[in-house]
């Protein structure tokens, strides 16, 4: 698959003239038809819903834009609960799913009418106390420990995962809810993360169905929906095939028939926490070439760095890059693309063949859209960058102004100092 930018030099240039490099730009028309493809792929089940994971890209702009298609939030902090509230999120439109939650957090999620998704069997105690009582409808992540597997390959190790219970915890958290007031439950469970196969989805509901049927059968409690969360994953690589959402939904519509309804339990709603299928391909960090290194190896150093996208330092991970303008020239080149922070592990790119660089020439690095800008610190007393909708009639937006000096300082405010450095600001 060849991976081309969704945005031409002439429109970067365009948009760098108000706003400098490096930025993160989104494209609306990509976003409306993913989240259009969504909700078609899994419209045989009344009650579906995606709760968008606001970890991946929090940003309201770009959310208020899925919520037009159906979509509510997944929450993981008190901020991201703070957002949905602010967003309209009404009953019904938030999950909170969080782990080693502050009471706080558990008080906030309740007075908003989101959704609780229990991590453990040792915070139902907690709940109760940090909220006076247990919801009527309550959800409990499940880990069933392992590795998962499909076909012969591992796609992850849920028994290394700190999330969620054993199966044995989560009968017996069914029964304590239950018997404490709870009504309606859901189950909830990520065993993989960034599948690239068509297959994960069916297999993860096949595991979650029987498991639901089991519940309701040992247990009496009324298994109101089932979160199939995130784990769907992107191509990342141009060698990748896509996933096709719509044979996913029907590989879960199948299983749905052959496990559930047999059960009596054709009313239960499917739900999904999708970050990065909804907006990764979606988004790109834009960057300057501005130095080049020529020692033991080839270097390109940019104006973004790994405060601007922190996955290839931390993980390894691999991001497509498109010199602009230069999509159909031979990648013979062979370069490091690097950012200036103060640690060699600041590179989007180790030994990639690319087009002949020039400085000044802008890099498009690709599948930026979910854990990019999210991702982002502060570390070097660098400063975060601005955040820029690419709009379907082709005129953008700012929807995230670049941190200024001023914001990296505004905690001071209780030291003497502070005032010295605003100075230096002006």
């Amino acid at each position: 698959m060849k991976k081309e930018p969704f945005v031409t030099l002439e429109k970067i240039q365009e948009i760098a003239k108000i706003y400098p490099t490096p930025f993160h730009l989104y494209d609306e028309k990509g976003i409306r038809a993913n989240a259009k493809a969504v909700k078609e792929a899994f419209a045989w089940n009344k009650g579906f819903k995606e709760f968008f994971a606001v970890k991946a890209t929090p940003n309201p702009y770009l959310i208020q834009i899925l919520q037009e298609y159906g979509c509510g939030c997944d929450c993981s902090s008190m901020t991201e609960l703070m957002m949905a509230k602010a967003l309209g999120c009404k009953k019904g439109d938030i999950m909170f799913s969080s782990n080693a939650t502050p009471a706080a957090e558990y008080v906030y999620a309740n007075e908003i009418q989101g959704i609780i998704n229990l991590d453990d069997i040792t915070h139902i105690d907690f709940l109760e106390k940090a909220i006076g009582g247990i919801p009527k409808t309550i959800s409990c992540r499940y880990n069933p420990g392992g590795l998962f597997k499909i076909s012969n390959d591992i796609m992850d190790n849920p028994g290394d995962a700190k999330y969620g219970m054993t199966t044995e915890q989560l009968f017996e958290a069914f029964r304590i809810l239950k018997a404490k007031g709870a009504r309606e439950f859901g189950i909830h469970a990520f065993l993989a993360s960034n599948t690239v196969t068509n297959d994960y989805y069916p297999m993860l509901a096949k595991i979650l169905f029987e498991l639901a049927v089991k519940l309701e059968k040992e247990t009496g409690a009324h298994i109101q929906f089932i979160n199939l969360s995130g784990g769907i994953g992107i191509p990342y690589r141009p060698d990748q095939e896509p996933n096709d959402i719509y044979a996913i939904g029907e590989g879960v519509r199948k299983v749905y028939e052959e496990v559930l309804e047999p059960a009596g339990m054709g009313d239960v709603a499917i739900y999904t926490e999708l970050g990065r299928f909804m907006m990764g391909p979606y988004g790109c960090l834009v960057t300057k070439a501005l130095h080049e290194k020529h020692t033991h190896k080839e270097y390109i150093g940019c104006d973004a760095c790994a405060v601007n996208l922190m996955r290839p330092a931390m993980y390894g991970a691999y991001h497509h890059i498109t010199v602009a303008g230069k999509e159909e020239q031979v990648c013979d080149h062979l370069y490091d693309i690097t950012g200036s922070l103060c640690e060699n592990n600041d590179k989007f790119a180790i030994d990639r063949y690319l087009p002949k660089i020039d400085l000044g020439d802008y890099l498009v690095i690709h599948d930026t859209g979910a854990h990019g800008f999210a991702m982002g610190y502060n570390y070097n007393g660098k400063l975060k960058s601005s955040e820029i909708l690419l709009k379907e009639d082709g005129s953008f937006q700012l929807i995230r102004r670049a941190e200024t000096p001023k914001d990296y300082f505004a905690t001071f405010d209780q030291f003497p100092v502070y005032q010295k450095l605003l100075d230096e600001v002006r």
